[in-house]
């Protein structure tokens, strides 16, 4: 009968280490699985926050892209509006030339091509327009072209039979790019079909 009782206080020990043993099993997979939630959040805030960097790091190359574009703009049209103030001197030197070399309106012979005051005239235009083109600035090419909205204004409709419609004929007002912008529409008089102008009558 003792024999039983010892055996079974020996066996007790081993017992509660078992249970002991048994009862940390769920407590470590609970802490195990806190961890690894943990690290997936940290690796989600890594990826969130690279992913910020990175949209961060777009916009700032666009941004510094824009500021670029902008400055090289601005240097390019800075002189745009001084230009716009001598076009008139331009057109009043052109005036000036062609009226010296056309007939006088009493049917007498304008002043000759030779003359100095001629020659004076056309000297300064000349280095206007060289002046201009060192800063990229054309005159637009219009008499015979075929009206186009982005560089003519059109002043005036005359019926031609022996030109295309919509072909530029006359040009009252010169046209004027700076590299790629026009910054004066050339006004332009425009050929129309005689049918057309009929049917309108």
């Amino acid at each position: 009968m003792n024999e039983q009782n010892t055996e079974t206080s020996e066996n007790t020990p081993g017992t509660s280490e078992q249970q002991q043993s048994s009862d940390n099993e769920p407590q470590q997979r609970t802490e195990s699985q806190i961890l690894t939630e943990k690290i997936a959040e940290l690796e989600s805030q890594i990826a969130a926050s690279k992913d910020l960097l990175l949209r961060k790091a777009a916009e700032f190359d666009n941004y510094k892209r824009r500021t670029e574009q902008n400055a090289i703009n601005f240097a390019k049209y800075a002189s745009e509006n001084i230009i716009l103030e001598l076009l008139p001197i331009i057109d009043d030197l052109s005036r000036s030339l062609k009226s010296g070399k056309d007939l006088s309106a009493d049917g007498q012979t304008g002043r000759q091509e030779n003359d100095p005051l001629i020659k004076g005239v056309e000297l300064i235009l000349n280095k206007f327009m060289k002046m201009l083109e060192s800063q990229g600035v054309k005159a637009i090419e219009s008499i015979g072209k075929e009206f186009n909205v982005d560089f003519h204004d059109v002043m005036m409709q005359v019926p031609k039979k022996d030109v295309a419609p919509h072909t530029i004929i006359d040009e009252i007002e010169k046209g004027y790019v700076l590299h790629d912008k026009v910054i004066r529409h050339a006004k332009v008089i425009v050929a129309t079909s005689p049918e057309s102008e009929e049917a309108k009558n």
